[in-house]
């Protein structure tokens, strides 16, 4: 997951291929400050849940998703994209339903929470990345979401006008 503070993602807000936008807004992200956000694990009865808080002004974007999945937007307002159309203003609560191939960008406007929600056996959280998202070599991020330079861990700061 690459995220970083900003006030919005511009390009996947309109016009153009929303797909090359991803890919320009995660070049444009692997150049700042990264920010780690506070994230929560949960296994249970054959299910893992992250739950994700991350303050006004922060864009994500995550990893590419290998399975069917549930993300909510618990609270707050973002405007999300799933990499194939543009992007949505979206105030929680609200459910998303997320589908193979899915390489969400989020820009929160406000202070928000998301959560996903996925059936999996995993133990950990090594291996539910494992089996959930495509690897990928150029991440910025360690399973669950540790920064591998965190600049900014927990701290928003606004880097982009």
């Amino acid at each position: 997951m690459n995220i970083t503070a900003s006030n919005s993602f511009r390009s996947v807000c309109g016009l153009g291929d929303v797909r090359a936008s991803v890919q320009t807004i995660k070049a444009g992200l692997r150049a700042l400050p990264q920010y780690e956000p506070e994230t929560k694990h949960y296994f249970h009865g054959g299910m893992y849940c992250r739950e994700v808080k991350r303050g006004a002004n922060v864009t994500v974007v995550g990893a590419v998703n290998k399975k069917e999945h549930l993300y909510v937007i618990v609270s707050g307002t973002v405007a999300i994209s799933d990499g194939h159309n543009p992007a949505q203003l979206v105030t929680g609560p609200c459910v998303i339903k997320s589908h193979p191939g899915t390489e969400r960008v989020v820009s929160s406007i406000t202070e928000a929470v998301c959560m996903t929600f996925h059936v999996t056996d995993a133990k950990t959280v090594e291996e539910a990345e494992a089996e959930l998202v495509e690897a990928d070599p150029e991440s910025m991020y360690l399973p669950g979401n540790i920064a591998k330079n965190a600049e900014l861990a927990h701290e928003i700061k606004e880097v982009l006008k």
